[in-house]
C-alpha cells in the first residue's frame, strides 16, 4: 500500500509538471532544423573544385547530422565574378535568385552585401562564433584560400622564379608571358592592406603594360601546363591542390609576401526559395564533418583554427585578410583594376 501511495504521488507530480514541460521553447537550432525539414531542398552554388562527388558527400553528412532528407542541387561556379554580376542584374529587374546559398569569396559577397542582396540571419543564436560572422550577420566565413603567383616548375628555371610581387614587372615578362585572372579582387587586397591604394594602383598599371594573357583561374592553370604562359600572377591553393592530385608541376612562387588570404563565405540570398535550409547549411559548413569534406576536395581550411593546414602554412608569414570595413573599397578597386588590366567588365 505504501508503494502504491508513493507511485500515485509521483504520477501526480509528473502530470502537474507536464503542461509546463510542453511550454519550454525549442532550441533555436531545432527550430531551424524543423523549418529546413519543411523545405526539403537546397540550391547550392559553390566552387567547381568541390565536384559533384564532394557535393554528394556534403549532402549525406548534412542529412545525417540533422536527421533530414534534404535534396542538395549543386550549382558549380564557372566564373564567380560573372555569376555575381548576373545575380545583381537579375535582382535589378525583379527576378528572384535561382540559388539559396552562395559560396563565394569575401570580396564577391561584399558586392552582394553592398547591393543588399544577402539575407541576414542571427547566426550567434545557433552557436556560431562571432569571429566568423560577417556583413551584418549575412555571411559566415568557413575557410581561407592561399593566393600567390604560380608557375610550372618543369618549364621555368629556378633563377627566374619571382621572389617578390614587384618581380612581375621585370621587362623579361613582357609579351603575353604573364597570366592574369578575372579575380582582380586579389590585387585590390594589396591596396586596402599592406601596400595602400597609391602603390597598388601603380603596380596594376605597370602590370597592364606587360601585355598580359587574360582569363579565368582555371584557364590560366591550363595555360601554365601547356607552357603558353610562364607565370600566373595569382592562382589559388585550389589549383595547387589539383596539381598535387594530378601529379602536375604547377606550384606557388613560395616566399612572396604578403600572402593574400581570401575567405570563402556562405551567404543566403535575399528572396531565396529555401532560406531556412540555406541558413542551416551555412552553419553546417563550419562543422568538423563539413570541414573534412571541403579539405578533401578543395584543399581549404580555416586560417583561424589552430592545427589546420592553412593555419600552419601562414604561421610566421604576413597575410592579408579582408574585413567588412574594407569591403567597399575592395569592390570598387576590383572593378577599376579590371578595367585597367583589360577586362570588359566594368
Amino acid at each position: 500500500m505504501k508503494r502504491l501511495s508513493i507511485f500515485m504521488s509521483s504520477l501526480l507530480a509528473l502530470l502537474t509538471l507536464a503542461p509546463w514541460a510542453q511550454q519550454v521553447p525549442a532550441a533555436p537550432i531545432d527550430e531551424l532544423v524543423a523549418a529546413a525539414k519543411r523545405e526539403g531542398t537546397i540550391e547550392f552554388y559553390a566552387p567547381s573544385t568541390l565536384t559533384p562527388q564532394g557535393a554528394e558527400e556534403l549532402e549525406a553528412a548534412f542529412n545525417k547530422k540533422y536527421e533530414l532528407k534534404t535534396s542538395l542541387r549543386f550549382h558549380p561556379s564557372g566564373n564567380m565574378t560573372r555569376d555575381v554580376g548576373k545575380l545583381v542584374g537579375m535582382a535589378a529587374t525583379g527576378v528572384a535568385p535561382e540559388w539559396d546559398l552562395m559560396v563565394v569569396t569575401d570580396a564577391h559577397h561584399a558586392t552582394l552585401w553592398l547591393k543588399k542582396l544577402l539575407q541576414p540571419f542571427d547566426y550567434r543564436k545557433v552557436g556560431i562564433d562571432t569571429k566568423v560572422i560577417h556583413y551584418d550577420s549575412a555571411a559566415i566565413s568557413f575557410a581561407n584560400q592561399i593566393v600567390l603567383p604560380a608557375y610550372n616548375k618543369k618549364t621555368l628555371p629556378a633563377k627566374d622564379v619571382p621572389k617578390k610581387w614587384e618581380d612581375l614587372l621585370d621587362p623579361k615578362w613582357k609579351g603575353n608571358k604573364l597570366g592574369m585572372s578575372t579575380a582582380t579582387h586579389h590585387l585590390a587586397r594589396l591596396a586596402v592592406g599592406a601596400w595602400g591604394e597609391e602603390k597598388a594602383t601603380k603596380f596594376v598599371k605597370a602590370l597592364a603594360k606587360q601585355e598580359l594573357n587574360l582569363g579565368r583561374l582555371a584557364e590560366l592553370y591550363t595555360r601554365l601546363l601547356l607552357g603558353e604562359i610562364a607565370v600566373a600572377i595569382t592562382l589559388t591553393d585550389s589549383n595547387i591542390t589539383r596539381a598535387k592530385k594530378d601529379g602536375a608541376p604547377i606550384v606557388f612562387a613560395e616566399g612572396i609576401e604578403p600572402v593574400i588570404a581570401p575567405a570563402y563565405h556562405a551567404g543566403v540570398l535575399k528572396g531565396a526559395p529555401h532560406p531556412n535550409t540555406g541558413s542551416l547549411f551555412a552553419v553546417f559548413l563550419t562543422s568538423d564533418e563539413a570541414q573534412d569534406i571541403l579539405e578533401k576536395y578543395g584543399g581549404q581550411t580555416s586560417a583561424f583554427i589552430p592545427g589546420t593546414n592553412t593555419y600552419k602554412y601562414l604561421q610566421g608569414k604576413q597575410a592579408l585578410f579582408m574585413n567588412q570595413d574594407q569591403a567597399k573599397n575592395v569592390d570598387r578597386l576590383a572593378r577599376e583594376y579590371g578595367k585597367i588590366l583589360g577586362f570588359t567588365r566594368r
